[in-house]
């Protein structure tokens, strides 16, 4: 009994946590506005299904009012279980809609056997998505992203495109006509896998690229897992810095006019004289006394 009743509490500090982290990233970056209608993108892996479950709850509870509609695109990957979303959805009562493309033979004809396909399956999907969202009315796409996903983005521009981007919490999508959100975006990982397994959500693996081995991405979160294991909060500190930008101490001209950079001369004869100095009660103590 207590063993139960103790996974019960840790699973309400959890349920609480994950809440609070989402609504806290929707208020921070103004996701949502009333009367939106926004498309939860729903693959079938853990992300999506809790984003999903998390903006339901807060659906009841938001001080203003949402639609939610759930859409998945069926990529053609053979042996998915086209079943298994249909029902859940309608077991839970969510709207939904199915969209079937053959993004999979594609990209199987076009990626050369060995080669990365994550690149093209995502443009593929994301086109599709954009271009259904306009179609339902949608006026936000909520992705799954979440924290060690923006992180990940962030070592992978880094380390293998010279480029100091990540991934935005919201952003305008490459058509210009979609608002894309990303609910998850301070939710770590461990937490969403944990949520996930108590509420036995009926997770749907991808075929195409899930297995793949020597992912870049696979290298970048490795690479995470290590740091976060040796180092306790290094992770968050991280993610942090993403929103602590000092365009000032990096080195990217477009970003701040380091040319026009100047002392100002009166401002350099105040600093440095002596009467002024001695004078400020600051620094009184760190001029000697004659």
């Amino acid at each position: 009994m207590n063993g139960l009743m103790n996974q019960e509490y840790e699973f309400n500090k959890l349920t609480k946590r994950l809440r609070a982290n989402v609504g806290k990233a929707i208020h921070d970056y103004n996701m949502l506005s009333d009367n939106d209608t926004v498309m939860v993108c729903l693959s079938g892996g853990k992300d999506s299904y809790t984003m999903l479950d998390i903006l339901l709850s807060l659906q009841k509870i938001a001080p203003i009012k949402f639609n939610l509609i759930a859409v998945n695109l069926d990529q053609g990957q053979p042996g998915f279980p086209t079943h298994i979303l249909p029902e859940y959805l309608e077991k839970i009562g969510v709207p939904y809609k199915i969209i079937t493309e053959d993004t999979y033979s594609t990209v199987k004809r076009v990626i050369p056997e060995g080669k990365t396909t994550c690149g093209l399956c995502s443009r593929l999907r994301r086109g599709i998505l954009y271009r259904v969202a306009k179609e339902i009315g949608a006026t936000k796409i909520a992705l799954g992203h979440h924290r060690d996903d923006i992180l990940e983005t962030f070592f992978l521009n880094m380390f293998y495109g010279g480029k100091l981007k990540g991934m935005p919490a919201k952003l305008i999508s490459d058509d210009g006509n979609n608002i894309v959100i990303r609910p998850l975006a301070y939710c770590n990982e461990k937490d969403i896998i944990k949520y996930a397994e108590t509420k036995q959500f009926p997770i749907i693996p991808c075929n195409l690229c899930g297995s793949q081995p020597n992912l870049q991405r696979q290298v970048i979160k490795e690479m995470l897992q290590d740091w976060g294991k040796r180092h306790p909060g290094r992770i968050a500190t991280m993610f942090r810095s993403l929103q602590n930008i000092v365009p000032s101490h990096l080195m990217d001209t477009t970003k701040y006019d380091f040319g026009e950079l100047s002392i100002t001369p009166e401002i350099g004869d105040i600093l440095f004289d002596k009467e002024v100095f001695s004078a400020s009660p600051y620094f009184q103590n760190l001029v000697p006394h004659e």
